[in-house]
C-alpha cells in the first residue's frame, strides 16, 4: 500500500481544506494517507476518516496568534526548512503532495531522492501575491520552490494558463519542464446532501428573496462591492436578504460598512458555519460574486443541490460549464448590480428547470492515475 502524505496550513473551514479532507477520506480506503498542517485545531479535523493520520507542526490555530507570530512563523519556517522537514516530514513516504501555495508548498520542496513530490494550485496565482516587493520577492522564491516538484496540479484550466504567465519557465534539475495538469476539486456529494437535511434553528427569511454566499472575508471574495450592490438595491424598493457565511481579517471593516449603509435588516453575516448546507438549501440564489478565484469548490457544493448559481467572470466560470441553472456576469459592480435588479424585478427563481445528476468518480479516476504513476524522482 502507497503511503502518501498531504501539507495543508491548517484544517480550518474554506474549500481546499473541505477538499483535502473529502479527499483523502476517499483515498484511505486504498493508500496510506497523513496529512501534516502547520497549525492545528481545525474544524475539519474532526471529520477525517479514522484510517487517515494527522500531524501538526504547532497545536494552535493560525488566527488565534498575535500579528508578530503570524509574521515570524512563516518566515521561520521558509528560513529552517530543512530542520522542519527532517523533524515532521522526512520519512519513508512514496508520495509527499503539497495542497497548498505558500509555506507548505516551500516547506514540501526540500530535497528528497527516495519520495515523489506533487504540488496543488488553487488560486489565481497571479492575484494571490499582489504587485508590492514582497510579492515579487514569493515568486522568484516560488518559481525555484515549484522546480523541486515532478508534477504541478492545477484546480483549472484558468488558474494553470495564469501560472504559466508569472512562471514562465518552471524546469527541474534535469533542466525538464516540470509537468502540469488540471484535476478539478473532489467533492463528496452523499455528505452535501445528507447535511442539507440537517435542522437548523436560524431559518432563511423566506418573506423576501434570498440570496447566499459561502466565502472566506477577504478582499479577493468581494462582500464589499455585494454589500454596496445591496444597499442600491435596498433603496430602490427592491426588496431581498442578502446572507453570508464565513469569517475572516475583513469581518469588522464588513460589519462597520453594514452598520454605516444601514443595512443590517436585510445583510447577515452570519459567521463560521461547519454545515453551510442547509442555509444553502434554503436559499433561492447561490453567488460566488469574487475579484478573483482559483475554481470555487463552494460551487460544486450548490450544484449537487441544484441550486440556481450566479458568478462573477474569474476562473470559477469553469465549473458551471455545462450547468444550465446558472449565469456569468462582468467582473465588476455595475454588473453585478444589473443582474440581481432584473433577477428581484422579475420574481426569477432560477435560469433553468433542468437537473442534472452529479457525478465526479472520473475525479477519482484521474487522482487514482496520477499516483499510480512511476514519474523519476529527482535530487535537488
Amino acid at each position: 500500500m502507497k503511503k502518501i502524505l498531504f501539507g495543508i496550513t491548517g484544517l480550518t473551514l474554506g474549500g481546499a481544506e473541505k477538499v483535502l479532507v473529502d479527499l483523502a477520506n476517499k483515498l484511505s480506503d486504498k493508500y496510506d494517507i497523513t496529512i501534516l498542517t502547520i497549525y492545528g485545531k481545525g474544524e475539519f479535523e474532526k471529520k477525517l476518516s479514522p484510517k487517515v493520520k494527522l500531524k501538526t507542526i504547532y497545536d494552535f490555530k493560525f488566527d488565534d496568534m498575535t500579528n508578530l507570530k503570524k509574521k515570524w512563523i512563516p518566515l521561520k519556517l521558509l528560513l529552517f526548512k530543512k530542520h522542519f522537514y527532517k523533524k515532521y516530514i522526512k520519512g519513508d513516504y512514496d508520495i509527499e503532495i503539497a495542497f497548498l501555495e505558500g509555506p507548505i508548498t516551500r516547506l514540501f520542496g526540500v530535497k528528497n531522492k527516495n519520495t515523489r513530490k506533487i504540488a496543488w494550485i488553487h488560486n489565481d496565482i497571479t492575484k494571490v501575491f499582489g504587485k508590492n516587493i514582497k510579492a515579487k520577492l514569493k515568486i522568484a522564491i516560488d518559481k525555484k520552490t515549484y522546480g523541486k516538484y515532478q508534477t504541478l496540479v492545477f484546480v483549472s484550466k484558468d488558474n494553470k494558463e495564469k501560472f504559466n504567465n508569472i512562471y514562465k519557465d518552471v524546469r527541474n534539475e534535469y533542466l525538464e519542464p516540470v509537468h502540469k495538469r488540471v484535476i478539478y476539486n473532489y467533492i463528496d456529494a452523499e455528505n452535501v446532501i445528507k447535511g442539507s437535511e440537517e435542522k437548523i434553528e436560524d431559518n432563511l427569511d423566506t418573506k423576501w428573496m434570498n440570496f447566499l454566499t459561502v466565502a472566506r472575508l477577504t478582499e479577493q471574495k468581494g462582500i464589499d462591492r455585494i454589500i454596496n450592490v445591496h444597499k442600491k438595491l435596498i433603496d430602490k424598493g427592491l426588496k431581498h436578504n442578502f446572507y453570508v457565511i464565513g469569517d475572516g481579517p475583513e469581518k469588522e471593516k464588513l460589519e462597520h460598512q453594514i452598520e454605516e449603509l444601514n443595512v443590517g435588516d436585510t445583510f447577515h453575516l452570519l459567521g463560521k458555519r461547519e454545515n453551510p448546507y442547509p442555509y444553502m438549501r434554503q436559499s433561492d440564489f447561490f453567488c460566488l460574486l469574487s475579484r478573483y478565484e482559483g475554481y470555487g469548490m463552494v460551487i460544486e457544493e450548490a450544484k449537487i443541490l441544484n441550486k440556481p448559481i450566479i458568478i462573477t467572470d474569474t476562473a470559477a466560470r469553469e465549473a458551471i460549464e455545462n450547468y444550465d441553472n446558472s449565469v456569468v456576469v462582468k467582473n465588476s459592480e455595475e454588473a453585478i448590480f444589473a443582474e440581481l435588479k432584473e433577477i428581484i424585478r422579475k420574481n426569477k427563481k432560477s435560469f433553468s428547470n433542468n437537473q442534472v445528476k452529479y457525478d465526479n468518480s472520473k475525479i477519482i479516476t484521474r487522482l487514482e492515475k496520477l499516483l499510480e504513476e512511476e514519474v523519476k524522482t529527482i535530487n535537488i
